[in-house]
């Protein structure tokens, strides 16, 4: 299960050209028998005619079957926190009925996000959103309220996946501004449920 991911923008992205990324496991954490284990993994993101390192992208992994096999047990990095006050800005977008399968054309064609049937098996009444297009959401919403949609101040973002997203829902980012350092959390309006928690990103400017 997806559980967080990250990036980390180090130059401007071409509106075309050749990339190439390379993805190393950084680290395996084994949580318990019955906690599961975490994979952490990198992928540095490099322009293919210059070499240039474009962006560094983490993610982590939750196997929810797989811990107890006798590896490391150790502390886990600790969570960004959100401020105990209320949001300075809050943003509504709403997501298309299908735009799960618009973001199918990235690559991901886990059935989970198309199939009615697949998704019923794993536990869903529908198919859900991807977890990444639930973060462009809102990606979308800092670059609107914090970056007045200039997308060279937004140089990094975390997140951590907490709750299913289906496609036609509205998403509320609720965003917090410290200096450079914005925290934000997503929420599905309709059910007020918290889709992405613990969310961090830097801004220049």
């Amino acid at each position: 299960m997806h559980g967080e991911q990250g990036l980390k923008l180090h130059a401007p992205v071409a509106a075309q050209g050749t990339v190439i990324g390379h993805t190393r496991i950084t680290d395996v954490v084994d949580k318990g028998t019955d906690k599961g284990a975490l994979i952490y993994c990198e992928r540095e993101v490099v322009d293919k005619a210059s070499g240039r390192l474009l962006a560094t992208l983490t993610q982590t992994v939750f196997c929810r079957a797989d811990g107890g096999f006798g590896g490391a047990k150790r502390d886990t990095p600790a969570l960004h926190p959100i401020p105990d006050r209320a949001p300075d800005l809050v943003c509504d977008l709403p997501t298309r009925p299908e735009m799960a399968l618009i973001y199918r054309l990235s690559g991901d064609v886990n059935p989970l996000h198309a199939d009615p049937e697949f998704a019923n098996q794993a536990g869903f009444p529908r198919p859900i959103l991807h977890g990444l297009a639930s973060m462009g959401v809102a990606g979308h919403a800092i670059l609107k309220s914090v970056c007045g949609y200039d997308p060279a101040r937004l140089t990094a973002m975390s997140v951590r996946f907490s709750a299913p997203v289906f496609p036609g829902e509205t998403l509320r980012t609720e965003i917090w501004r410290d200096g450079a350092v914005v925290s934000f959390r997503l929420r599905v309006k309709e059910r007020n449920a918290v889709a992405i928690d613990n969310g961090r990103a830097a801004i220049e400017g």
